[in-house]
């Protein structure tokens, strides 16, 4: 089992993101209920015993960089960082390596140097003799004052002797360098007091005064490195071939080894990794740091501490070779749960190998930084998580924080007064009843709307009536020219990158696209598509679908194509299978046509337009998972089919309960169209696309007062619906108090 490999990992809640790291056997059972109870941190009393005057705890996100192969072993390694689109860089570059076979790692013994500063010395040259004479009781006495650790295979192994100028006393001192093996501790403070147990032999020995007694956070003898080989045919993408990303590489690279100023953001990159895996590891970052940088200037200039060439294959080859001093045990990372916790879900056996998952994280994070610098931009794919840093500084409230981030991303200008500036136009909208949305090229904006089914879940796959409503949540798009590729930006998502041309290359949602701009003939046109989601994904109110349709509308705008509704519905039926396998086309009709209907599957379908004379009020209450269609219609499918007659019962049975509802809905029967809801969940739980969660919503909205309430859509996770009387605010605000996400509406009335 691939303990790093966790498909669409980035699409998950962070719920269904801890269950999945758990099931992959990197988390304990604790560790989950930490995380879901927000514990897995320090608390003030830890910290408190930690450093002085404190008043508080900072938290920052724990992310998991993916798909990483070293040394032929899976790794999903913990990063503490607060800087967006690390993370998802990380990941991308591992998986890229994994399919060249990974990265190869090694280390030196974790040595660590204390140094020790003598002044004062009658004859130097006489004294570093006599040190070197000596060696031995020196390492013997530092030795005794760590017996445990010379027992664990470690210790004081060696000293040397170094002679530097003394400018301001005129003369020269002597610098013994005292190597010490910690094992799998930092040793910092073993190393220290190593230095100043041996203080009084080593003034006796050299007759000089001994001054200084410290480690070195220059550790060049614990040295780490990490490889990779890739083949050109791996980089290419995004409209580059694999030979110009590499030589783009290579020639990047070429620019940092000569140039300091180039060098130092260079290095800065390769630390981001660095740097992210120390922290959540509680490994000591600033000494991190300090030593790469030293070491990057070695050789008297400061310099790239990576190297990418090109070998003798033409595949694009990398190093990074650094000093690397880091710990697995010891009271500082023992105290703080979050960090035991991240030790145990990286699954390293000693500092050692810690130390080579670090340089590892370095070199993929330096490719992917090199990568994007040598094709489309570091700022490709960091504008819309950037802007949501932006927006959140500024200081935007949930309630409108995804709108600010829409307008921020359209207006360009992603800096702090701009948002806030923003922020103050959405909230005066907002008191003044004023429109929501107000961009320039609102005219220029294709659409696609959201639904509720109120009846007919899953046997509408099968040939059977199902109702479904448009509600007041829609989906917009934008398409403008743009000059390289076709770029797709959500910001509400927070995606933004380039949809790869080759079907091979794409992911899931980019082959549906990449589906409808090859009907339209427009793959090879270069474009911006921005998405305006107000549609909860994968929440069963027709998202995909609703961003299918508002796609297809605003590149018919853009391109002037003409298309009908019958056309955009047809494209947008074809982008469902896409993405979900056997749909019944439910879906991408309501987002097509927006009105109130009763369909069923067919060639061609039957879509009837439902006369709903008085509005419903509803109260949609969300789950914390998302809902998968494609699962679940997989699940009712294999079981329809290993007991057909059952299932083909229930179809029936929820079939009779749709055309039932036409005639409650027509005649504004509300109690009666609630019955129909309420037997209608039940078969859907029979069907086994109910799940606990939802079920205890549908519990609490029934027994606030709602008529009926069952799931809608696919299922499995996702959102329920509950038919109300007067008592919509009622139900709504049951719902949130116990902790899920509620929103009330209407659908139907007089149009």
């Amino acid at each position: 089992m691939a303990r790093s490999r966790i498909p669409d990992f980035y699409k998950m809640s962070i719920d269904e993101r801890v269950r999945a790291v758990r099931q992959k056997g990197l988390l304990t059972e604790q560790d989950c209920r930490l995380l879901a109870k927000g514990e897995a941190t320090l608390d003030l009393v830890a910290a408190d015993k930690m450093i002085e005057n404190v008043i508080g705890v900072l938290g920052l996100p724990i992310g998991l960089g993916l798909n990483f192969m070293i040394n032929e072993k899976d790794y999903a390694v913990p990063l503490v960082v607060e800087e967006p689109s690390i993370v998802a860089a990380l990941s991308a570059a591992a998986k890229l390596a994994r399919s060249a076979g990974g990265f190869r790692a090694s280390a030196t013994p974790p040595i660590l140097i204390g140094q020790i500063q003598i002044i004062n010395l009658p004859d130097i040259s006489r004294a570093s003799a006599a040190i070197l004479e000596n060696k031995q009781a020196i390492l013997d006495l530092a030795n005794s004052f760590h017996p445990r650790m010379v027992a664990r295979g470690g210790g004081a192994i060696d000293l040397e002797v170094r002679t530097h100028p003394l400018a301001s006393m005129d003369s020269e001192m002597l610098v013994v360098h005292l190597l010490v093996d910690t094992r799998d501790a930092m040793g910092a403070n073993l190393v220290n007091g190593m230095c100043e147990g041996v203080t009084s032999l080593v003034e006796s020995i050299t007759e000089g005064t001994v001054y200084l007694r410290i480690l070195s956070n220059l550790t060049d003898r614990a040295l780490a490195k990490a490889e990779v080989t890739i083949p050109t045919h791996l980089l290419a993408g995004k409209g580059y071939q694999g030979e110009r990303v590499r030589d783009g590489i290579i020639i990047a690279t070429d620019f940092a080894q000569t140039d300091p100023y180039r060098a130092a953001t260079h290095n800065k990159g390769i630390m981001n990794g660095i740097d992210a895996v120390a922290l959540a590891t509680g490994n000591d970052w600033r000494a991190i740091e300090a030593g790469a940088h030293a070491y990057a200037a070695r050789h008297g200039r400061y310099s790239s501490l990576s190297q990418w060439w090109k070998d003798d294959d033409g595949n694009l080859c990398g190093r990074l070779e650094m000093p690397l001093k880091v710990g697995t045990v010891g009271g500082p990372l023992e105290s703080n749960p979050g960090v035991a916790m991240n030790l145990r879900l990286v699954g390293v056996e000693s500092a050692t190998e810690l130390a080579q998952v670090m340089v590892t994280t370095g070199l993929a994070q330096n490719f992917a930084a090199l990568r994007a610098l040598a094709t489309e931009g570091i700022q490709a794919g960091h504008m819309t998580l950037h802007a949501r840093s932006v927006v959140k500084a500024a200081g935007a409230p949930d309630e409108v924080f995804d709108e600010v981030v829409e307008r921020l991303v359209r207006d360009g200008e992603v800096k702090v007064w701009k948002a806030r500036q923003i922020l103050d136009e959405v909230s005066t909208e907002r008191r003044t009843g004023g429109p929501v949305i107000n961009r320039e090229k609102d005219a220029d904006l294709g659409v696609g709307y959201g639904k509720v089914i109120l009846l007919g879940e899953h046997s509408v796959v099968y040939g059977r009536h199902a109702i479904a409503c448009p509600i007041s949540l829609t989906v917009r798009a934008l398409v403008e020219d743009h000059d390289q590729g076709v770029e797709l930006v959500i910001p509400r998502w927070g995606i933004e990158y380039q949809l790869a041309k080759a079907p091979e290359q794409q992911r899931s949602f980019e082959k549906a696209a990449g589906i409808i701009l090859d009907q339209l003939g427009l793959s090879q046109r270069e474009m911006r598509i921005e998405v305006f989601p107000d549609v909860p994904r994968s929440m069963g109110m027709g998202g995909s679908a609703a961003l299918a349709v508002a796609i297809i509308r605003a590149l018919d705008t853009h391109f002037k194509l003409g298309l009908s509704d019958e056309e955009v519905n047809d494209l947008a039926f074809l982008s469902e299978k896409t993405a979900h396998g056997t749909p019944s086309g439910i879906d991408n009709t309501l987002a097509t046509y927006g009105k109130p209907l009763v369909y069923r599957k067919g060639n061609p379908p039957l879509v009837e337009l439902l006369n709903v004379p008085e509005p419903l009020s509803l109260v949609i209450g969300m789950t914390h998972t998302e809902g998968l269609t494609a699962r679940t219609v997989r699940l009712v499918r294999d079981a329809r089919e290993r007991n057909p007659k059952l299932y083909e019962k229930i179809f029936d049975d929820i079939d009779a309960l749709v055309l039932q509802g036409v005639s409650a809905l027509q005649d504004h029967n509300i109690h009666a169209l609630g019955d129909l809801m309420n037997i209608c969940q039940g078969l859907l739980n029979a069907l086994q696309v109910s799940t606990p969660e939802l079920e205890h919503l549908i519990g609490i909205a029934r027994n606030s007062g709602a008529l009926g309430a069952k799931l809608t859509g696919g299922g499995g996770g996702g959102a329920m619906i509950a038919l109300c009387d007067t008592n919509a605010d009622e139900v709504k605000t049951a719902i949130e108090k116990q902790g899920f996400e509620a929103l009330s509406l209407t659908v139907g009335g007089p149009t």
